[in-house]
């Protein structure tokens, strides 16, 4: 059966209406996918619904020898007394904790303590400054804390190898700085 020639059908002639509706329907398909991306991909597998593995599990923490601290030791490198590793304001990279002090034949010289952060193992913070002259004792970093003894002395006349005032303090990560405080010590309670 032939079909008529004069047989006028509409959607053998396109009209720009046409094209606009065509047009219109794939911005949409365009914007919705551009709307709707998957999650980002990780190395590891994860429980349904337990959301994405943090990056920083993999990094490490700076490394407490090789960094420059701000301490004048007469020309010898300042020695690394304890140091501990944590995340400790909540960025997800973790940061090294480093008592530091010159080093002396006789004596204990006072101690700083530096928080140093990035691959470069820079120094961000100094929580305890060794021009202050204290000593550092019973030092550990866990959960996002830094705590220590600090020892000092009441005045000048006191012999600078028997410190007689100590306190226990702790440092934590508030409002975008360090944060000191006093422990209170239990033996007064």
């Amino acid at each position: 059966m032939q079909t008529s020639a004069a047989l006028d059908l509409a959607h053998t002639r396109p009209r720009p209406v046409h094209w606009l509706a065509t047009a219109a329907a794939m911005a949409a398909v365009v914007a919705a996918a551009g709307l709707l991306q998957p999650e980002a991909a990780t190395a590891s597998q994860t429980a349904p619904g337990a959301g994405p593995v943090k990056k920083a599990a993999a990094a490490t923490a700076p490394d407490a020898s090789s960094a420059a601290y701000p301490l004048e030791c007469r020309g010898e490198k300042p020695a690394v007394v304890k140091q501990g590793s944590g995340d400790l304001d909540g960025d997800g990279r973790p940061e090294t904790v480093a008592v530091v002090r010159c080093v002396s034949g006789i004596g204990t010289p006072p101690s700083g303590v530096f928080v140093l952060t990035g691959p470069t193992s820079r120094v961000v913070a100094t929580l305890v400054d060794p021009a202050d002259g204290l000593g550092i004792s019973d030092f550990a970093v866990s959960a996002g804390v830094v705590s220590a003894t600090v020892h000092g002395y009441s005045s000048p006349d006191v012999p600078r190898c028997c410190p007689d005032r100590q306190e226990k303090v702790k440092w934590q990560w508030k409002g975008g700085k360090f944060a000191r405080s006093v422990v209170p010590d239990a033996r007064s309670m």
